[in-house]
């Protein structure tokens, strides 16, 4: 959610971001908060003056009492009842203006960065940079779902009959593959200074549309029935929740957390090949990075944190690239994102294992999370990163291991977490 007294002098510019979003039909809410922001102020004022009136006939009471007027004193009384009249549905006005200005507020997407590419959708993502040579071997790579099959690690026929389509069973070596690489973020992380948290798995409403736009919410969660909590899709969620209505000291920031966590999605819109195997799925866990810091170090802090991401991967030998998401790919609290793409040898192109985003304070105007500063106080920034999320990542370490005997062989900074199993193979 963006200032309002940004919008209010700058309404252009909150447009003009808008249609770089290709988001027109969002146009209107800009003049209608102006509309609703003069009315608010109108009533605010009117909500002074009245209590102003109140105050300055209350202190006639006394004086008219004392002496000895008391049908004089009781007319003011019935006046001051009148402006109390007045005021609560003054007040009830100033209540509905906000309301309705705040649910429109929450609809308008954040400023973007300068420098984000402007595209209607991410095929017209920008690619910053390649780390790793991607090779593709003189043998030929199953599906990754064929792979783990052989492997004795997958089983997606008992997870349908249990749970559905979206839904695995790991087993064997597999499933201690999938929790090294976990084991391994974690500790990667740490040794980066930052602290290890286990969140809540299900979050309130209020903390939901905290965090995110309404689109997402409907197009992401799960709701528990009954309840006002959902499931979470990522532990950034709960973790940028902690600081929800918290007026936080300078000299204690940056906070810097890495947290794990299931996470679960409708994925609406997933189809053909990313319904198959593990690629797009309805549970996961995942690794992430949050930071909350001072506004001018928000952008530092972005830049080294996809940079980790990247640094991770590579520690496992697996080719990556970077690409600047566009306007049009952006969701609407973020400022600006960057997506980490691994190499895939089997299908000879990049897939998806991370998304790393700057929110400025959007996050944190929706949650309530201040500064105490010197000089007033102030919103923070929110920042947030993937620093893996398995079983999508398996896919990577699998086809970019894999052997042409079937084996796939564990990646060096995985065998202490693997009890030094150095080559997973294929059962008979």
């Amino acid at each position: 959610m963006i200032d309002i007294k940004f919008l209010r002098e700058n309404p252009d510019v909150v447009k003009e971001n808008i249609k770089k979003k290709f988001q027109d039909n969002k146009l209107n809410l800009v003049d209608e908060v102006i509309e609703l922001d003069v009315k608010n102020r109108e009533a605010k004022l009117q909500g002074d003056n009245l209590r102003n009136e109140r105050k300055t006939l209350s202190s006639q009471i006394g004086v008219l009492m004392s002496s000895g007027k008391k049908n004089e004193a009781e007319e003011i009384k019935t006046k001051v009842q009148e402006v109390n009249k007045k005021l609560a549905e003054n007040e009830e006005l100033e209540k509905k203006y906000s309301e309705e200005i705040k649910s429109r507020m929450m609809r308008i997407p954040n400023i973007m960065h300068e420098s984000v590419p402007i595209g209607k959708d991410d095929s017209e993502n920008v690619e910053n940079e390649r780390y790793g040579e991607p090779k593709v071997p003189d043998y030929d790579i199953p599906f990754h779902g064929e792979i783990l099959e052989a492997l004795g690690g997958l089983d997606l026929d008992a997870a349908r009959r249990v749970s559905g389509q979206g839904f695995y069973y790991f087993l064997g070596d597999i499933a201690r593959l999938h929790s090294a690489v976990l084991s391994y973020a974690r500790d990667f992380m740490i040794d980066k200074g930052f602290t290890y948290c286990i969140p809540p798995y299900m979050i309130r409403s209020d903390v939901v549309t905290g965090v995110m736009s309404f689109e997402e919410m409907d197009d992401m969660m799960y709701k528990i029935e009954g309840e006002d909590l959902y499931l979470i899709g990522t532990s950034e969620h709960s973790m940028i929740g902690k600081f929800k209505d918290q007026m936080l000291k300078k000299d204690e920031l940056p906070y810097t957390m890495t947290s794990y966590s299931p996470c679960f999605r409708k994925e609406k819109g997933s189809h053909g090949l990313e319904e198959r195997g593990v690629y797009r799925i309805h549970q996961f866990e995942k690794q992430e990075m949050v930071v909350v810091c001072e506004p001018e170090d928000s952008w530092e802090w972005y830049n080294k944190m996809w940079n980790y991401t990247v640094e991770f991967f590579r520690s496992m030998n697996i080719p990556v690239r970077t690409l600047e998401c566009c306007s049009g790919d952006l969701a609407d609290l973020k400022a600006k994102s960057v997506d980490v793409e691994a190499w895939s040898p089997r299908q000879q192109k990049y897939f998806e294992v991370g998304s790393c985003s700057n929110m400025t304070d959007a996050q944190a105007r929706r949650l309530g999370i201040r500064v105490k500063g010197e000089n007033g106080n102030y919103f923070a920034h929110t920042l947030n990163n993937t620093v893996v999320a398995p079983p999508r990542m398996l896919i990577s370490i699998v086809e970019n291991n894999y052997q042409k005997d079937g084996s796939v062989k564990v990646p060096e900074v995985l065998w202490p977490y693997m009890g030094g199993t150095k080559v997973i193979l294929p059962k008979k």
